[in-house]
């Protein structure tokens, strides 16, 4: 039954007017109604009483669809309408302008089971008009249970995409670009033409690599693990103007065809860029126990299998009797990948890694267990965390294997020395970051003698940061400050260039001449990294500010005679290149031109021909003519 209309709150003159407050919101801020207590809803005239108290929480929104018993009186008891009267409730979504606007706004404070009596001035009612037995201007009651409510989302925001949730999902965590999703849908034409469902089991794919339809990978986006959804798709996000032929047997959808989607998301694997720069993905296959990662420093305990793309296997710990592989993390005792990810790893976490060679074994060949990793292979681990100990853990054990155990009886100055923990620079003085950046700058120059370029790169970056632009030293300092940041960026550029992160390198590089415009080892480190990349004009003019000031540096000789090398080098390429494209040209216009002259030598002798068979041929010969002539145009 329709019971009147109004979307918004209107006033006597039937102009909407703007509520002070969103419709429910002194209910949400204040103490929930008790049954039988009655209160103003807002400043809009709405009384709401509370007959019997729903069985959960939520509550319905504008856009959402409700189905709803009600019975409509006036003050005096007078009943103008029911859905009581058939036993059949009503259905409509909230806003749409299919009732009375006093019901949108007290619906919307309503939970699923609740029942409550409104009480509506005229302009929330019917206003000025008569609806069946309501005289004009009426104060109207409606005593109104809410049956049930399915959300509704407008996915695409222009109302391409509409999404009504007939299940919600389980938990609050929502699928990502990169994440594997396994989903089952059934889609329909308008008539209920099926042209595609997937198996009872269901269809695996990453959300970013799309399926079957736009409309697919946008709505899954919005969706919860166990979530059930009903989407209407119209053709921009379905098969638009082409429509789709049939195939891998699915149906034929028509050109400008709208879909609906039969739509659940059984669950999904999160897939994790860990560096942000797509060389390492973690898949998660089993969530791991509590809210602890390894962290960096941790020893770990991992069991894996280490697979080539192609699925041989060149690596095993801890499987088939093998020994679980033991190592603390950052301290670079396996590949940077696998190291990686360890580090973001939760006990009895399952994993599939895909590592990119760069932070694999690099460019070359290497023996393993199983196989040999030829040179610039991406590695597929299946990993497990089996155990991991913590930084304090281990102090933990240090402590009792020496006999302390309680902290309250070992000094301050003496615990400070055994977790050897630096402050925080903002809890450090002027003078203590300054010794704190040389300890740390010390600790690189080691790791980098050994070969430990990534580690060195961290320590570097650390002592920088403890002397950063941001710290307020003294003028007495400042020259010190400037001498260590430069120092430590430099060495961390010559970091970078060795673990070939030749973007790094010229950034560094760049901050250190912010500073010194002419620093050789700067511009000497930049040039490299520059001629790495192929900028070689860049390359060319570090190179010659590099001379400028210092024309006797001999590793600079050496690089501007490597560049012109390769500059010489590249010429000839370009020499060779442009002259088989030259030639190619040449021949082809002398061909040209050959084809020209024989064409014309060729129309020459047809004519000639012609006319002798015209001179020569009588009236009876005409036949004889004409086959010669059409001899020699064949």
């Amino acid at each position: 039954m329709r019971i009147g209309k109004g979307a918004g709150v209107w006033n006597m003159d039937g102009e909407e007017e703007e509520l002070d407050e969103e419709p429910g919101e002194v209910i949400e801020s204040a103490p929930p109604l008790k049954v039988g207590e009655e209160r103003d809803l807002s400043h809009s005239g709405i009384k709401k009483k509370l007959l019997k108290r729903g069985f959960a929480c939520e509550t319905p929104e504008f856009g959402d669809e409700v189905t709803i018993h009600y019975v409509g009186t006036l003050l005096d008891g007078t009943k103008f309408c029911s859905t009581r009267d058939t036993d059949e409730p009503f259905t409509f979504k909230l806003g749409s302008g299919e009732v009375v606007a006093g019901l949108n706004n007290g619906i919307v404070t309503m939970t699923k089971g609740e029942r409550a009596l409104f009480t509506f001035p005229s302009e929330l009612g019917f206003g000025v008009g008569r609806f069946n037995d309501v005289p004009p201007n009426s104060v109207v009651c409606f005593e109104v249970e809410l049956v049930s409510w399915i959300m509704v989302v407008d996915v695409s925001k222009d109302g391409g995409i509409i999404k009504r949730i007939l299940e919600k999902g389980e938990r609050d965590e929502l699928p990502h670009d990169l994440d594997e999703v396994l989903v089952k849908y059934q889609v329909t034409l308008g008539d209920g033409t099926v042209v595609a469902k997937t198996p009872q089991e269901g269809i695996e794919f990453y959300v970013n690599d799309g399926h079957l339809c736009p409309a697919l990978a946008k709505a899954i986006l919005t969706m919860k693990k166990g979530e059930k959804v009903k989407l209407i798709v119209q053709p921009l996000y379905a098969f638009g103007e082409q429509g789709r032929d049939a195939n891998d047997g699915f149906q034929t959808v028509p050109p400008n065809s709208a879909l609906d989607f039969d739509l659940e998301l059984v669950s999904f694997k999160p897939v994790i860029d860990i560096c942000g720069d797509s060389k390492i993905f973690k898949k998660i296959l089993k969530e791991g126990e509590g809210a602890f990662t390894a962290n960096e420093g941790a020893i770990v305990t991992i069991s894996y299998t280490a697979r080539l793309e192609d699925g041989t296997i060149f690596e095993k710990r801890g499987i088939d009797g093998e020994q679980p592989l033991e190592f603390v993390t950052d301290e670079e005792q396996v590949i940077a990948g696998l190291d990686r990810v360890a580090a973001t790893m939760k006990k009895g976490e399952r994993a599939i890694l895909t590592i990119n060679h760069e932070y694999g074994f690099g460019s070359i060949e290497v023996k393993r267990d199983l196989s040999t990793v030829p040179p610039c292979s991406k590695l597929i681990y299946e990993v497990e965390m089996l155990d991991f100990i913590k930084f304090f853990t281990i102090l933990s054990i240090f402590l009792l294997y020496n006999g302390i155990s309680d902290l309250r009886f070992v000094p301050a100055h003496n615990f400070c020395h055994l977790i050897k923990k630096e402050k925080a620079p903002w809890e450090m003085n002027n003078q203590e970051k300054i010794e704190a950046a040389g300890r740390k700058k010390e600790e690189g120059n080691l790791l980098f003698k050994n070969g430990k370029y990534q580690r060195a790169g961290k320590k570097y970056d650390k002592a920088a940061d403890y002397v950063s632009e941001d710290g307020s030293f003294g003028d007495d300092e400042q020259k010190l400050v400037k001498s260590l940041r430069v120092s430590c960026w430099l060495n961390g550029a010559a970091c970078s260039l060795k673990l070939n992160d030749f973007q790094e390198t010229i950034k560094l590089c760049s901050k250190v001449l912010e500073y010194e415009f002419h620093n050789v080892k700067a511009l000497y480190r930049r040039a490299q990294a520059y001629i790495e990349i192929a900028d070689v004009i860049s390359a060319e003019l570090d190179i010659r500010k590099a001379n400028e000031a210092d024309p006797q540096n001999r590793e600079v000789k050496l690089l501007q005679k490597k560049l012109k090398q390769l500059q010489t080098e590249s010429n000839k390429r370009d020499a060779k290149l442009y002259g088989n494209m030259f030639a190619r040209l040449t021949t082809d216009s002398s061909v040209a031109t050959k084809k020209s002259e024989d064409e014309k030598r060729q129309e020459v002798v047809v004519g000639m021909r012609m006319e002798k068979v015209v001179g020569s041929s009588a009236p009876s010969d005409k036949w004889n003519g004409c086959r010669l002539l059409l001899n020699v145009c064949s």
